[in-house]
């Protein structure tokens, strides 16, 4: 009798044990990652890749500076943005390289300071050349001020924070700056005047950018740097600072 209450209850406590799944003796499931993979292009597929970041960012640029409808311009618009965006969230890069971080005082204080000079220099020249300051009264207004300054910064973010970075990925940091200045002015074709100041603050702007990597600063000296030529060029030769077929239009 007692051997066969033993063996009863050892079959239960077996029992028990086997619904029950031990976990003294079972081994932990690891549970998988939910946190989305980094979207990454293959090394010998990352030349290339550049290669068509840069070119399908400038044509849709360029098509939207030359498209004749406001509809289909703002589409442009609209479609380069939402590019340049896939592009970066594809390639993930750190802030410091894009310039995101706060500038150091040098760096800052050097990119101001020769920007102000200029700005000095430039206007110092007109009224020496005879020219009238502002040589236009009605334009730019407070409001269109405003916007320049923040369509400066940008300006900046497309210029270093994608352009430049990818030149600097394809030739070098020093061809680089060369490489996006071009670019920069091609795309104010076909207004001389910005065109040529262009090419010139371009390099200066990627050079500084090399050296001290920060947006905020440039798109500053930028923003100041447009509204002198805007207060000392006469607008026949600026046509409101426009480019592409705005400027032909205008």
């Amino acid at each position: 009798m007692c051997c066969s209450l033993a063996s009863t209850i050892e079959i239960h406590k077996m029992a028990v044990q086997t619904k029950t799944f031990d976990g003294s003796e079972v081994a932990p499931v690891p549970v998988p990652s939910l946190r989305p993979r980094r979207l990454e292009v293959p090394l010998a597929w990352r030349r290339s890749f550049t290669w068509l970041q840069l070119i399908v960012v400038y044509v849709f640029m360029e098509r939207a500076l030359w498209s004749s409808q406001l509809a289909s311009r703002n589409k442009w618009v609209l479609i380069t943005a939402i590019t340049v965006l896939v592009f970066v969230l594809v390639d993930r890069p750190s802030l410091q390289r894009m310039g995101l971080r706060l500038p150091t005082r040098f760096g800052a204080g050097i990119v101001l300071a020769v920007s102000f000079a200029t700005a000095i220099f430039l206007g110092l020249v007109v009224r020496w050349a005879g020219g009238q300051i502002p040589a236009n009264p009605m334009w730019p207004s407070l409001h269109l001020t405003l916007q320049y300054v923040v369509w400066a910064l940008i300006q900046e973010f497309m210029l270093q924070s994608f352009f430049f970075t990818r030149c600097e990925e394809l030739f070098g940091s020093s061809a680089a700056v060369w490489v996006a200045a071009t670019l920069f002015a091609t795309a104010h074709l076909p207004s001389p005047i910005l065109t040529t100041f262009t090419l010139v603050g371009g390099l200066f702007f990627c050079e500084m950018f090399r050296r001290y990597r920060s947006i905020y600063p440039i798109g500053i000296v930028h923003g100041m740097l447009g509204l002198t030529i805007a207060v000392t060029m006469p607008d026949s030769l600026l046509h409101h600072m426009r480019v592409g077929i705005g400027y032909l239009r205008y």
